[in-house]
């Protein structure tokens, strides 16, 4: 597939080499898609370029919650729950159709994870630290009113539960309803479009940006760089970043196969596992483990699913959940600051923001939930490097769209499979290939299972409001099948997992 030189892409492109920028964004996950937002509100000529789709990575593979990370109360991370807790609820204030208050419920067993003592001061002080704002109260519940909720939870050592808020989103919307509020700000975003070199020269950096569809390279010149590629941090040109990489995994269900009637949180050890309703699916994630190959190939193996199912089955044990009723699942990399003490969900989820030659920024670590403070504190520090004179950050107070643009083909559950909306994200959301619209853009792969996803029609719509040839349209099907391989369900063998009687 190429670009003539009248289409979109090919005038964006054109405008994002034809003068000099002041920031050049490489990485189209929410935390370049907030710096390249926050940076074009404050006037800034921004460029942002993707390699892949934007949220191909780490942005669209998360537990797509808004939280502020209850657990990291009991490592003392107060700091890090109020940031994240106040920042929740600033998402909610300029996105709130990205914001679904949801209630958590978390069960105590005696012997076994916190007592509940020790919740019941938790979600009280998870309060305080969201400045008493929270979507609504925590309370305690008794023994028989966590039975009462949850008539399926084991009842073994039970004691009671405690009940706190956080918020549902989708991330991948997330990505692309921030990218959207940039562009009309007047950032230029590219997605499959690479960063291949940047040298500094002169007091300013000469990069080579290569069109992944087109093959061609062409020169810009930037006053400064932020690497905010995510696992590929550590990847690029002149970057300091060192990561620990740490991978989760998710699976879908039906929501008649373990029907709650709000979010859970289940305990394994160090680990969490969190049972989200999601529409008429239930997702279920997310799992803890050290990762050490390429971020492209990030896979969900045998071991990931068969840990889920035993714990969920553990502590619901009259659902059984088997192999076979996983309706789809997803791998993403958690780009930690490196630290090779403790185990994964040890390590710190704090951002580092650093700047390891002139004109360059690498930005790490960090969550879903903090990613506007993120951007803000990075153009922060590029603003006060160059020595610009421009307004301070608007991004906690200007929507995040304007309200006649959060249509229905923005929201937090998959929306109807329609022509109109594969005509829309074609033509407004920067979907040139059949997995932006089937996996990120609409998150109709995740929601059916694989013989009842609606790809070929899907990849006909696409055809016609692209003007794709036969050929592409059946190359765009095999590349779709071959991107989301990696994200299959294992297939049933011999040792897979026995439900729990």
């Amino acid at each position: 597939m190429t670009s003539s030189p009248g289409d979109p892409r090919a005038r964006v492109i054109h405008q994002l080499t034809a003068e000099p920028l002041d920031l050049l964004v490489v990485g189209g996950g929410i935390v370049g898609s907030g710096v390249a937002r926050d940076a074009a509100l404050r006037g800034l000529r921004v460029g942002l370029v993707e390699q892949h789709d934007f949220a191909y990575g780490t942005s669209s593979r998360s537990s797509r919650l808004l939280h502020g990370g209850l657990r990291y109360l009991a490592q003392f991370e107060f700091g890090l729950v109020r940031e994240a807790s106040l920042e929740k609820r600033i998402l909610a204030q300029i996105a709130p159709h990205l914001a679904q208050p949801l209630g958590f419920v978390f069960p105590a067993y005696q012997g076994e994870g916190p007592p509940l003592w020790q919740l019941r001061i938790g979600v009280k002080l998870y309060d305080l630290l969201c400045s008493g704002r929270n979507f609504a109260p925590s309370r305690v519940l008794s023994l028989d009113a966590t039975q009462n909720l949850l008539p399926g939870l084991r009842r073994e050592r039970l004691r009671g539960a405690v009940r706190y808020f956080d918020a549902l989103t989708n991330d991948a919307r997330l990505v692309i309803d921030t990218l959207r509020s940039a562009a009309r700000a007047g950032a230029r975003v590219v997605n499959y479009a690479r960063l291949v070199s940047a040298e500094r020269t002169g007091g300013s950096w000469q990069a080579v940006v290569t069109d992944g569809l087109s093959g061609v390279s062409t020169p810009l010149t930037t006053r400064a760089v932020v690497n905010a590629t995510g696992p590929w941090s550590d990847h690029l040109p002149h970057s300091a970043v060192r990561l620990r990489l740490t991978k989760g995994i998710h699976l879908v269900f039906d929501a008649r196969r373990i029907p709650v009637p709000s979010a859970v949180v289940i305990t394994a050890g160090k680990r969490i596992l969190f049972i989200l309703p999601w529409g008429d699916r239930v997702i279920i994630g997310t799992t803890d483990t050290d990762y050490h190959g390429p971020p492209e190939n990030v896979s969900v193996e045998t071991s990931d699913v068969d840990y889920v199912l035993r714990t969920v089955n553990e502590f619901f044990p009259p659902v059984r959940l088997e192999r076979r009723d996983v309706i789809s699942a997803w791998a993403g990399l958690r780009p930690l600051v490196a630290n090779a003490d403790g185990t994964p969900s040890d390590i710190s989820r704090a951002h580092e923001i650093k700047s390891p030659e002139p004109g360059w920024w690498d930005i790490t670590g960090g969550k879903l939930t903090t990613y506007r403070l993120m951007a803000e504190q990075t153009v922060d520090a590029v603003v006060r490097e160059l020595d610009l004179q421009v307004p301070p950050c608007r991004t906690a107070a200007e929507p995040l769209l304007p309200r006649e643009e959060t249509t229905a083909f923005s929201c937090i559950a998959p929306p109807p499979c329609t022509e109109e909306a594969v005509r829309h994200y074609v033509k407004h959301e920067w979907a040139v290939r059949l997995a932006d619209v089937m996996v990120r853009r609409s998150g109709w792969h995740y929601h059916e299972r694989p013989e009842e996803r609606p790809v070929e029609r899907v990849a006909a719509w696409m055809a016609h409001a692209a003007g794709w040839s036969p050929e592409h349209t059946l190359q765009q099907v095999t590349d779709y099948h071959t991107e989301v391989a990696s994200s299959a369900v294992p297939p049933i063998v011999a040792s897979a997992v026995s439900p729990t009687p």
